[in-house]
Parts: structure tokens; sequence; C-alpha cells
């Protein structure tokens, strides 16, 4: 048990970070015919410097031995095993506590082939092995290929079996299987759509189902990352030969399935604890200085994933929790699923940061929900193959198809990197990153990622693509699609399904679409003759006007006696903005918003500071706010008791509440017959 675990986390975790390495082994494929009936399929392994392969055959309970794996045809058969040469060094190895065999800078594997086929035919197949250095190893799993010349009177084909070769050095190079690949990218396609579904199910309680399925998905996904994927078959191998019964090795499987539940869980309730407070939330998610974090971490992520450079965690992390899985019995399982979390971080970490920075928008439920859910989707998979080991030949084989799962993933990772940067943008008012501007960046990245799909862009740790299959097509196609779907936001289109991740209305530089007929409504209508306070620095989209400022707000309503809908906002509020997309841009809204009422507009994450004379001491906390954002915020905490948003209440022009407070709703026709019910119960007598 020892020495599998080895195996499986103290090598892995040493080299597995980010993204897999590059092969120290380069292979070279050749074909050399005997006779018109037989060859030998020759593989030559130039391994780098200070690293080994091991051989074929040494006792078990060690490293991997390399084996050579070949797709079953009736145009050829098998004779013998795979010889290899020369003869392998046998070592002590002090990791693995035994004796092995292994290969330094250079090896040849020779399989000699009967042919049964007239015609030329392919032989296709991987090797699996395992490569080490001083103080870590990698495991890899690529595919082969031979093109084989058809024999001539097959009937009558006799052989020499004693015959011998010498060592090739073919000048063949591997190819990659799409199948495998397009299922990766599949999957990262699908995470995509998924993430810009994201903005819909942010909405609190009613989103919390669709949030868990959400989570659930981005665990799967995680599953497919190029430092998660190759354990697998290591980690059941634990399950398989640890236990003396079935119903041990069913009951260990699902404490270790439990135990990833409880770790990831645990990570979501301490962020939720600990961002309860409004105060907190609200600087972590408005602040330059965590937002420029999350964005560097994000650049970081993708350059990784691009193949820039590998990050790799200390491995103490690790190997103190692989130490406790010697130990045996049940307790193994937790600190098997303790190291799996610790190695898994590296690659799902932009996941799972993309779930918790939820809690920057004041979310204190959801960061729980998501990592169960992610938990859920990541564990599941490893227990149900602990528990049916059998499925495990249903798997695609891990290989050179991740590299093209780690590119497409960097993609989507630089893309809502933008995101923390235009919440800068936003809270400070330094109109650097417009929406025009966002969008053509997003824009210039999923073009590219269409391009990269299609094999025009090859990237360092890229294999060739020979030939683009149809389900790769598709997904390349819907990435360009996504892009020219992106181009009508350049003239100020809602872009209605990623309208919550996108800057608001407000930050469009040229726009050419009709604002929906509010002009119709002249500003004196809806507003006193003073200027609204702050209308320089904070606007509303759509032609909508209002205050910024709910003191001269009210004294505004109370002079046109009209009711008042005051709407707290935020710049970094994705729900905000996908309602003001979906809802606010409908002309009977707007016509409300505009000729009924007085709006005003309070900004709970603006960081412009007030004069000392408006600053205000907060009955909630008894602190001094000396922000716009901070005295909004309080006004909602210590009038109206929320500190979620959007959120919309309705006054008579004297202050008093007068219906139900609103939040998130897409549906204009539900949130026009609010604001209808707000018009008649004003105008009661």
């Amino acid at each position: 048990m020892t020495r599998i675990t080895l195996i499986l986390f103290f090598t892995f975790f040493s080299v597995v970070g980010f993204s897999q390495p590059a092969d120290p082994v380069t292979w070279n494929y050749t074909v050399e015919k005997i006779d018109n009936q037989t060859a030998n399929l020759v593989f030559y392994a130039d391994i780098d410097d200070n690293w080994h392969l091991y051989a074929q055959d040494f006792a078990e309970g060690g490293p991997l031995r390399t084996t050579f794996h070949f797709d079953e045809s009736d145009k050829y058969e098998l004779i013998d095993g795979t010889d290899e040469s020369p003869e392998p060094e046998e070592v002590y190895d002090e990791i693995f506590e035994m004796d092995v065999k292994q290969f330094s800078e250079e090896a040849t594997f020779t399989q000699k082939i009967k042919i049964k086929s007239e015609d030329d035919f392919e032989i296709t197949g991987n090797v699996e092995y395992q490569v080490c250095q001083d103080d870590r190893c990698v495991y890899f799993n690529p595919d082969f290929a031979f093109e084989v010349e058809g024999g001539e009177e097959v009937e009558s084909a006799e052989f020499d079996e004693d015959t011998e070769t010498d060592k090739g050095k073919g000048s063949d190079e591997k190819e990659e299987k799409e199948g495998d690949a397009d299922k990766s990218v599949s999957a990262e396609t699908e995470e995509l759509k998924d993430d810009e579904r994201t903005a819909s199910d942010q909405e609190g309680n009613q989103s919390l189902i669709g949030f868990f399925l959400f989570s659930v998905l981005l665990g799967f996904a995680g599953i497919l990352t190029p430092c998660v994927f190759p354990m697998i078959p290591m980690t059941i191998s634990f399950f398989m030969q640890s236990a003396s019964a079935r119903l041990q090795g069913i009951i260990k499987a699902l404490i270790f399935g439990l135990s990833i539940i409880i770790l990831y869980t645990s990570v979501g309730l301490i962020v939720s604890l600990t961002s309860a407070s409004a105060d907190f939330t609200g600087t972590l998610s408005t602040h330059w200085i965590p937002n420029l974090i999350f964005f560097l971490l994000f650049l970081v992520f993708a350059s990784s994933f691009f193949g820039l450079f590998e990050i790799v965690l200390p491995s103490k992390l690790a190997n103190r929790a692989d130490s406790k899985v010697d130990k045996g019995g049940y307790l193994a399982s937790f600190f098997m699923a303790l190291t799996l979390v610790l190695v898994s971080f590296s690659c799902t970490g932009p996941i799972v940061g993309a779930l918790l920075v939820k809690a920057a928008g004041g979310a204190v439920i959801e960061p729980t929900v998501g990592m169960f859910g992610f938990a859920v989707g990541f564990g599941l998979p490893f227990t149900v193959l602990a528990i049916s080991p059998g499925w495990l030949k249903k798997l695609p084989k891990s290989g050179g198809w991740m590299n093209s799962v780690k590119v497409v993933l960097a993609f989507i990772i630089l893309a809502f990197a933008f995101k923390f940067l235009s919440n800068i943008d936003q809270n400070y008012h330094l109109d650097l990153l417009s929406r025009d501007l966002y969008i053509s960046i997003w824009i210039a990245l999923f073009t590219l990622l269409g391009f990269y799909l299609l094999g025009k862009i090859k990237l360092p740790n890229d294999s060739d693509l020979k030939n683009i299959s149809v389900i790769r097509l598709v997904f390349a196609i819907a990435a360009f699609s996504f892009a020219i779907y992106l181009v009508p936001g350049l003239f100020g289109a809602n872009l209605n399904s990623i309208s919550g991740l996108l800057p608001p209305k407000s930050a469009q530089q040229f726009e050419i679409t009709a604002s929906g007929g509010v002009n119709e409504i002249s500003a004196s209508e809806t507003l006193c003759e003073e200027e609204p306070k702050y209308s320089d620095i904070l606007d509303l989209p759509y032609g909508i006007k209002g205050y910024f400022d709910y003191e001269q707000g009210m004294s505004c309503a109370e002079e046109l006696d009209k009711p008042v809908l005051v709407y707290f906002t935020g710049h970094s509020c994705s729900n905000c903005k996908k309602m003001q997309s979906e809802v606010w841009s409908v002309s009977e809204v707007q016509r409300l918003m505009n000729k009924e009422y007085v709006v005003i507009a309070l900004y709970v994450d603006d960081r412009t500071k007030l004069p000392e004379s408006e600053w205000i001491e907060s009955e909630y906390d008894g602190k001094v706010k000396k922000t716009i954002g901070k005295k909004n915020a309080d006004i909602q905490l210590t009038r109206f008791n929320a500190n979620t948003q959007p959120y919309y209440v309705i006054l008579d022009s004297d202050g008093e509440q007068i219906t139900d407070s609103k939040g998130y709703e897409l549906d204009p026709q539900e949130f026009a017959n609010y604001l209808k019910q707000g018009v008649e119960q004003y105008n009661e007598p």
C-alpha cells in the first residue's frame, strides 16, 4: 500500500501543477520489414539527462513499468512479447524501497508482428510509462501509430522467430487520437456555456438549486484537468489492492468520496463565515487591491495553461498527508482524499476561485453551496469507479490530448480575468476599460480560440494536428459564432445572455441602438431644477433620469409630489447589470420609471470620498461612513435591513414604504406591474 500511494501522490504531486510538464522521453517509431509476412515495430526512446525510464519486467509493488498496448486488428498478429535493449540497469530505489530496472539516455523496444493483410494498414495503440528524477516522477500515456506495408502470399506465410533487430531510430512522429481530444474540448466548451449562464443563477435563494447544479458541472470539468485525470487509475488501484474484502473496499471508497465533499465544502463554509460582514464583502468586491490580485492570479493561471511556465505547489503539503495513508484502516481513505484535494487544487484553483469570488458580491450561502456542488461533481466519479473498477476501461486514455483542454481553459480564464479589471475601472471611475473595449478583447480571445481549435495556432506543448474531426470543427464554429454574437455589443446591443459579465451600458462609448422612447419624456417631468449630485461620475442607462443622493432625491419627490423608487445597486453587481439589460430596456418600464417616479439610484460600492460635512456615524455598527458607497450601504442596512443588490423600495414623498420591496426580477411585465402597484398605492386617498 505504501508503494502504491507513493506512486499516486508523492510522485505526481511533485510535477503535475497547472499544466502537465513536457515529456522527458522523445519517442521515434519505425517499421523494419523482415520478409513479406513479418516485420518489427521498433520504439526508440531518447531520454533526457537526469531522467530514467523503467523497464518492462521487474517485481510488482514498485513504480509503473513500461507497457505497450496495441489496438486489436485482424490485419496483424503479435509474435511473443516486446523485446528491450540494451540490458536495463538494476538499482535499489529508495523511494519505493525495492530493486527496480531502468534505462538512462536511451532505450529500444521491439515488437515482432505477423502480417495478415495484403493491403497497407495502420497499427495503433499507446505506451504507458513512468519517468523519474531524483525527487520526482511523471506518468505519461501517449498514443503511437505505425504504417505497415501489406504482405504477399499471406496464405503460405512462414516466419523465423529467432530473427533479431538492430536498434531503430525512426523518424515517424506519434499521432494524437482526435476522439479523446474532442470529448475534452466538448467538456470545456460546455463549461464556457455554463459560465455564461452563471449571471442568471446568482439571485440568492431563488438560484441556489441552479447554482448547485452549475457547481456540480464544474466539479466534473475539474476531473478533466491535466493534474487530476491521469490520477484516476492510480487512485482506483489503491482500493482494488488494499481491501481484503469487497464490502471493505466499498466502505473505503465511500469514505474517500465523503471526505472529498467535506474538505471542499469546509473551504466554502469558512469563506461564508468570514465573509458574513457586509463591510468585508463590499471591500473585497470593490477595492482595487483584491480585484487587481484576482486579475493577476487569473492572468498567471492562463499563462501557465498556455505553457509559458509550470507552477508546482510545495511537496511538503502532500507528503505529510500521504504519510498518514501508510497507517492503513479507514482513516487512510480520508488522508488519500486530503492528498488528492491538495494535488488537484493546482489545476482546479481557477474553477474553485471563480466559485469563491461569488462571496465577494455579498453572498453568504452560495460559497458553501457552490463548494458542496463542486465536491459532489469532483468526488463522485472517483467513488463510483472505486466501487466499480471495471468501468475504468471505458475512460479515455490520458496523454497529449490534455494540452488542448488546458489551452481552451486558458482562453476562458483570460476572458474572465478582465471582469476584475472592469471592477476597478468602474469603482474608481477611471474610464479606461469601456464596454466597447471590453467586448473587443473578448471578440479577439474567442476568435483566437476558434483558430486554435482548427489547428491554425500551435503552442509550445501542442502536438501536430493533422486532421480536424467533425466534432472539433463544430466547437470551433461555436467559438467563432460566440465572437460574432459579441459584435453588435460594440454598437450598443444589450447582449442579454452575458450582460451580467460585461461593464454596464453607461460605460458604452459608441452606441447606435435606440433608447426605447424615453427621450419623449422631458427631464423636467422627473427631475427638479437642481442638478443631481454626483451626476458627473454616476449615471443610469437607457436615458432614465434620477438622483444619486438619498436626501436630494427625497427632497425632489416632495417638491414634485411623486412616489420614490429607491434602487440599491453596485458597479460590481452582475445581477444589477443583467436586470437593466433585460428589464430596464423595455419601453413600458422606462416610461413608468421616468414619468411616474423619482428614481434614486444608490451605489453601495462606490469609493468616492465624501466631504467631511457629509460623513455619517452608522447606527448599525457605530462606524463613520466616509464614502458614497459606505453611506448608501448603511442606508440599506439601517432603513431596510437588507444588503443584497439589486434591491428596490417604493416610498411616498415622506419616506414611508408603501409596497413590499423587490429584488432580482427578470420578467419585464412582473416588474412593470410592481411599478404600477406602487403608483396605485401612492394615489390612494
